[in-house]
């Protein structure tokens, strides 16, 4: 799962490196291995990229060097491809014009596609991502569509259109390319989440004092926006949080299979739906877990979805168990806060924080290696001993994945001195990876993989376990949906084994998948620096990576005479 950002403001005299800074930070949950930024300065475009936090990646002498009102910025954790911070994004190719792209999600159709790259159209990927892959794909339809009916709009959104044609999997997209605009685009399925918001530009007329005046004054759809000039600033984003912070009105969500293109040299904005049979099924474990609670994403409040989660798991406790001992409900930091505020209510329990939380250590279901994770629930989390002594406790998690969390919370919470302890979890069972774009890794892994809920729960060492039902969970989501903006269908893969994009588990797909996500190939790949990950799946090495992949790679041998030499990457 990654963040992605971008931005375009009207004045070219604006610089926007601190804004994609600003939203960078408020979207780092989304990704905490890796983050960058690009921008655009009249044709110059200036990059800077490495693994690491928001706020270690980009010093001072970073940010000087990222001039251009125009930019894209990414943060990353690695689902396809290595941590290497060669695969640290925005990527970039020369060819044409000079473009660079910021990718969420996953395409599942990777190895057909590196061979139509590699023999087809005879372009050079240099790394495992399958970014790299969608942009060098872009490039070439640009160059095709280009020659036909040239720089226009329709080359543009021609191009995303052969994207689409070609790639399989849940994704979303950002491209900047230089010197015409940037482009966002969502898969047909729109698994992965990207919203559009607009304001008033400084250069363009006095900014709007508050909310309810930008929203009289910026347009409501990006229609009204085609006509507009350099009057307006323009974002895109994952998440509504990083518009709103930004000082932005959020006009919509991008819609399955639509590219929003936003042309620098008139200011103007353009819309095409790039795909015939688009439909929209959002990847629901969004709503649970990975996006902030103060987030909208296809007009849902992900806050009022989790507060019916609470709602929905506390009602199928007092049917499972009319007679529960229960005697405080306490959530396991952060994400279950709201679905265990709620649950608390509905079964008439107080609700207490038991557990406080670290928040230097990064999340334990995306840290790599068991014993890393063991290690890591102890330091991230410490009891409130007097909220658990002599009490029956009811945990409420978000969800659970491996259950090696779960095991060390349970067990943290009786040496506090708790009588029993339940856990009460607001997703279904877990027990099928993810290939859109989130790191729940292989079957095998996976605590709920051929168990039920009271193996679970012994395995766990909790005196019960309940799950969300799957319809409820989807009622959950749904019921907070605008009248105008229903939801019909949702992707739970993750829960059903059912993949809107047609995967079936056991596929060819499913055993590479296995080879590359594996505690065992991550290990592997730790420990192996000098190869790449088609070493595990071919037993063919690669060279070492420059500076841990971390070349940069230059058509500009100036070196930076403010900061010597240390400044962002020229291309």
């Amino acid at each position: 799962m990654c963040g992605i950002l971008g931005l375009l403001l009207a004045d070219e005299n604006e610089f926007v490196n601190q804004q994609l800074f600003d939203g960078l930070t408020v979207l780092q949950h989304r990704g905490q291995d890796a983050a960058g930024i690009v921008t655009a300065e009249r044709r110059r475009l200036h990059l800077r990229k490495d693994n690491g936090l928001v706020k270690d990646v980009f010093q001072s002498h970073h940010m000087s060097d990222l001039r251009g009102n125009v930019g894209l910025g990414h943060v990353r954790y690695p689902t396809a491809g290595s941590s290497s911070c060669a695969e640290a994004q925005p990527l970039y190719t020369n060819y044409p014009h000079g473009i660079c792209v910021a990718h969420n999600g996953n395409l599942t159709n990777t190895e057909e596609l590196a061979i139509y790259v590699r023999d087809n159209i005879k372009r050079h990927i240099n790394t495992d991502s399958d970014s790299e892959l969608l942009l060098n794909l872009f490039a070439e339809e640009m160059v095709k569509r280009g020659e036909e009916v040239g720089e226009t709009e329709d080359a543009i959104f021609g191009a995303v259109e052969g994207v689409m044609e070609k790639c399989s999997g849940g994704y979303a997209g950002l491209l900047l390319i230089n010197g015409i605009g940037i482009v966002g685009f969502r898969d047909p399925n729109g698994i992965r989440p990207i919203v559009f918001g607009s304001r008033v530009s400084k250069s363009g007329g006095s900014r709007a004092s508050s909310t309810m005046e930008r929203a009289v004054t910026v347009p409501d759809t990006p229609g009204k926006m085609s006509k507009v000039g350099r009057k307006l600033d323009y974002v895109m984003a994952s998440e509504s949080v990083a518009i709103d912070t930004l000082g932005f009105s959020l006009v919509r969500d991008i819609k399955a299979g639509e590219a929003i293109f936003i042309d620098m040299r008139t200011g103007d904005c353009h819309t095409r739906q790039c795909h015939r049979n688009a439909s929209l099924s959002p990847c629901i474990f969004e709503y649970v877990y990975f996006a902030r609670p103060d987030s909208i994403m296809d007009g849902i409040s992900v806050y009022e979805s989790r507060l019916k989660m609470g709602e929905k798991i506390a009602q199928k406790i007092v049917r499972k168990f009319p007679h529960h001992d229960i005697d405080v409900v306490i959530p396991i930091p952060d994400t279950s806060r709201t679905s265990a505020l709620q649950a608390a209510y509905i079964l008439g329990r107080p609700f207490r924080e038991g557990f406080i939380k670290n928040r230097y250590i990064a999340r334990t279901f995306i840290m790599p290696g068991q014993e890393t994770r063991i290690k890591s629930v102890r330091l991230k989390l410490n009891t409130i001993k007097s909220e658990f002594a002599g009490r029956n406790v009811l945990l409420v998690d978000d969800s659970v994945v491996r259950g090696t969390t779960a095991r060390e919370i349970v067990q943290m919470a009786r040496d506090a001195g708790a009588l029993k302890v339940y856990l009460a979890s607001a997703a279904p069972p877990i027990r099928y990876p993810n290939i859109y774009g989130i790191d729940i890794p292989t079957q095998t892994e996976l605590i709920a993989y051929e168990r039920n809920s009271e193996e679970i729960a012994e395995k766990i060492g909790c005196d019960w376990i309940v799950y969300q039902d799957t319809e409820d969970l989807e009622d959950a989501v749904r019921s907070s949906a605008s009248p105008t903006q229903p939801l019909e269908a949702f992707d739970t893969s993750c829960f059903s084994g059912n993949y809107v994009t047609g995967e079936t588990i056991g596929n060819s797909y499913f055993q590479r998948l296995h080879k590359l996500r594996n505690d065992s190939a991550q290990e592997l790949r730790r420990n192996m620096s000098a190869f790449s990950i088609g070493s595990i799946t071919e037993g063919e090495g690669t060279p070492m990576q420059s500076q841990n992949g971390c070349e940069s790679v230059q058509n500009d041998k100036r070196v930076s005479q403010s900061n010597g030499g240390r400044g962002c990457e020229a291309i």
